[in-house]
């Protein structure tokens, strides 16, 4: 086991591929606790497929992806909260006009383009393999700073996620903290571009946080359990997608999916296996 585990770490670009991982991992389970607990799974899908005219901006000019993505995932972000929070529609009607028309304007940039379908395929699927030391600084950094930005206001976001009314009674900037979790959620986004890819990375921010919220009642063991479950299954599907030869992102989202599963049926408390147990013995 641990020579299976060990062997992709003497190539270069493995151990970049796993510290970008490891970052990826960590920073969406964290984040995705707010994303399980406050019901935005849809947001996150939505936001990680209409960053694709920002990348295509980028990629047309030559620019860094990273940057056309993580401007136009503020963008969007904040365009649906705006919508959302002054009432002229509701969140998921706003989700799908956004959604859609930025990606219809995506999909339109890049058809100008040849070869954008093999040139741009690590955007839709990851490219954690490819990650270069430049990447990985801007990785790091982003995901830095949404980890800091969450420790810092845990309690505020801890009030928001679980009692709205409480928040604004306490007088909590409600509005700029919710603007706040939408912009952490672009950056988080942005963030697992390179590893997972677009099409895979609402599995990382809900995945793993489901998982856990199966297994603990409690917002701060949560994020810990949570964290430590995306960041194994980040070292798990790394190396099952070397040893086995097939694309890393969704390896490492197998090895997601196959957790919440066990968690499912076994968990202590939730299981289905332990409920059929009961129901058995009453």
């Amino acid at each position: 086991m641990m020579g299976w585990l060990l062997e992709p770490l003497t190539y270069p670009f493995m151990v970049r591929g796993l510290i970008a991982s490891l970052l990826v991992g960590t920073v969406c389970a964290v984040l995705g606790t707010y994303v399980v607990l406050k019901g935005m799974a849809f947001f996150g899908d939505a936001l990680a497929h209409a960053i694709l005219p920002g990348v295509a901006v980028a990629y047309l000019a030559g620019w860094p992806l990273f940057a056309g993505a993580l401007v136009t995932g503020i963008g969007v972000a904040v365009g649906i909260g705006y919508l959302t929070r002054r009432g002229r529609i509701k969140e998921d009607t706003a989700i799908g006009i956004l959604f859609s028309g930025a990606f219809a304007l995506g999909i339109a940039l890049l058809s100008t383009v040849e070869a954008y379908t093999v040139d741009l395929t690590h955007f839709l699927f990851g490219n954690v393999l490819g990650v270069s030391p430049a990447d990985l600084w801007t990785t790091g950094a982003l995901g830095g700073i949404v980890l800091l930005l969450v420790a810092a206001l845990y309690k505020e976001f801890l009030v928001m996620a679980f009692d709205p009314v409480l928040a604004q009674v306490l007088r909590l900037p409600t509005t700029f903290l919710h603007y706040l979790l939408l912009v952490m959620l672009a950056a988080t986004v942005v963030v697992a571009l390179q590893t997972v890819g677009v099409a895979l990375t609402v599995a990382m921010l809900v995945t793993p946080a489901a998982t856990a919220y199966l297994l603990t009642r409690r917002l701060l063991p949560m994020m810990a359990l949570a964290a430590f479950l995306g960041s194994f299954s980040a070292v798990a599907g790394l190396s099952l997608s070397f040893s086995l030869n097939v694309a890393s992102g969704p390896a490492v989202v197998l090895i997601c999916t196959a957790l919440f599963l066990l968690a499912l049926f076994f968990s202590p408390r939730r299981g289905v296996v332990w409920g059929w147990l009961r129901r058995a013995e009453g």
